[in-house]
């Protein structure tokens, strides 16, 4: 259901995806990995829609061909990503709603590695918060629940005062089995396919209302 105006949202902290839920990545992301499917011969549509919310590496074992080395694929896929910036922008709404955030009231939560992490996040404009977790500090990417419980503990706040934000099945898979309200970002997914999730378009109907002294972030949908 898409949250109507007036829907009140009540956290001590807010942890966001990066692609796809503050950053729109996805020309970025097609033109390289549509490159390396290219050169493989592998038909980019047959797990273009799976790749959104997952680990580079988790994407390239489910459709390497026998004749590769993950590791390798991955790597060349990296390092192509370092440097595909064009067109990477923030998603409508993130800029203002990030800079109303209290500093220590939010953490970037992302199946990217770190280097990709700023490389997308300064394209895109926005700033880095004191959490990060990438795909460097877990074992299990999503839908594993591992990385939003590490986000947590660093933050010291507990599940039911977190509020996840996700646009991808993977990801909204892992924000609630972390415990955590989850809302889905209508961006990679059309509205259709988010039956049974609480989704909004874009952050651009979202704001803070007020914080409390100790910390209690307030937003409403207007």
């Amino acid at each position: 259901m898409r949250l109507p105006s007036g829907t009140e949202i009540s956290a001590c902290c807010l942890l966001f995806d990066m692609d796809g839920t503050l950053v729109d990545s996805t020309r970025a992301v097609e033109r390289v990995w549509g490159r390396w499917a290219e050169r493989h011969g592998i038909p980019f549509a047959d797990f273009s829609h799976t790749m959104h919310g997952r680990r580079a590496i988790d994407t390239m074992r489910a459709i390497i061909p026998p004749h590769l080395d993950a590791d390798d694929e991955v790597q060349s896929i990296d390092s192509d990503e370092l440097v595909e910036t064009e067109g990477i922008v923030p998603i409508p709404g993130a800029v203002g709603l990030l800079a109303a955030l209290p500093r220590g009231s939010w953490a970037l939560v992302t199946s990217a590695q770190l280097p990709l992490v700023r490389v997308r996040m300064a394209a895109a404009g926005l700033p880095l918060p004191d959490v990060v977790v990438s795909a460097d500090d877990i074992r299990e990417g999503k839908p594993n629940p591992a990385c939003y419980r590490l986000a947590m503990q660093r933050m010291g706040c507990r599940a039911e005062d977190a509020v996840v934000f996700e646009d991808a099945a993977a990801g909204l898979a892992a924000g609630h089995a972390a415990g955590c309200r989850t809302i889905a970002l209508a961006t990679t997914q059309t509205a259709k396919y988010l039956d049974g999730e609480s989704w909004l378009p874009d952050f651009s109907s979202l704001v803070v209302d007020c914080v409390d002294p100790d910390g209690r972030l307030h937003l409403r949908v207007c």
